[in-house]
């Protein structure tokens, strides 16, 4: 069993499915997150920011690797919807892939 925790959404789940992206396991928790793309990995709108548990993600993808050399993903932030988790691990959505209807923490 892992636990995600969205520290800037003050929200956090347990999941047992390491066969899922991260993107698919929050969406099951009723969470919105971006997604321009619809989980293809063809866009960088779902890009969660990788606080805590890095080392408890999957390698990266073609996708994430073909994004990291264009520079449009940093060090520390992943696709969530190419993304599996291993264990615990503690995000954040970038301010650039925010909802207007959400609240967000500090």
């Amino acid at each position: 069993m892992a636990r995600i925790v969205i520290r800037n959404l003050g929200k956090s789940f347990e999941s047992s499915d390491f066969s899922r992206s991260l993107l698919a396991l929050i969406h099951d928790q009723d969470i919105d997150w971006m997604h321009a793309c619809g989980g293809k990995g063809r866009c960088t709108t779902c890009k969660a920011i990788v606080l805590e548990g890095e080392s408890m993600l999957t390698e990266y993808t073609t996708a994430e690797s073909r994004y990291q050399k264009q520079g449009l993903l940093r060090p520390g932030e992943r696709l969530a919807c190419q993304v599996k988790i291993k264990g615990d691990v503690v995000i954040e959505v970038p301010d650039t892939s925010k909802f207007p209807h959400m609240t967000y923490l500090p």
